[in-house]
């Protein structure tokens, strides 16, 4: 993996990450915010400690673990990545409760011009603050965006103690079977 320096980290917060997206996913995958790191590469959860991509393999949904550079292959298992807030920081707690009610109005607008089957937030103060939702808890929501259904996940990061690699593959792997194979 290539090394960054601190300014050049810093130098990225402005850098966008693009979607990989397209029309009809069976799970577009939501986070955050990018981190530093994903705004440097331009590869969505880029840094090191971020579990999301051993933990999308552990749960089923690839055959393999991809590396963050692969993230365009997801399109062939009919999946994609987004954020609910596109400015990059270094932490997710630098967002401000506006960008994320922002981020939630556009990701709507996003999901229903994409028309993914399942929309999975991964991270749940994220999106309690982003739809309002105060009693959201990990797992399939009532809400729907048109016809896609809404799931929550426990947030990858390093820094989410309270789940583990194996426990959070479970929960994504509930996902992984509503969402069909």
């Amino acid at each position: 993996m290539t090394r960054f320096t601190q300014a050049e980290l810093e130098a990225a917060r402005d850098r966008l990450v693009p979607d990989v997206v397209a029309g009809g996913l069976r799970v577009l995958f939501c986070g955050i915010n990018p981190g530093l790191m994903s705004a440097a590469t331009g590869h969505h959860f880029a840094r090191p400690g971020n579990r999301f991509w051993p933990v999308l393999h552990l749960s089923g949904f690839t055959p393999r673990r991809l590396e963050p550079a692969e993230q365009r292959e997801l399109l062939s298992y009919g999946l994609g990545i987004t954020n609910v807030v596109a400015r990059a920081s270094a932490r997710a707690d630098e967002l401000t409760a506006e960008e994320y009610r922002e981020g939630g109005r556009l990701l709507r607008e996003k999901v229903v011009r994409l028309e993914p089957r399942w929309l999975a937030v991964v991270g749940v103060t994220a999106y309690r603050v982003a739809f309002d939702d105060r009693t959201a808890r990990v797992g399939p929501q009532e809400r729907t965006i048109g016809d896609t259904r809404v799931w929550v996940l426990p947030n990858p990061s390093g820094l989410n103690a309270h789940w583990t690699a194996a426990t959070m593959a479970q929960e994504y792997a509930r996902l992984r079977v509503a969402a069909g194979e």
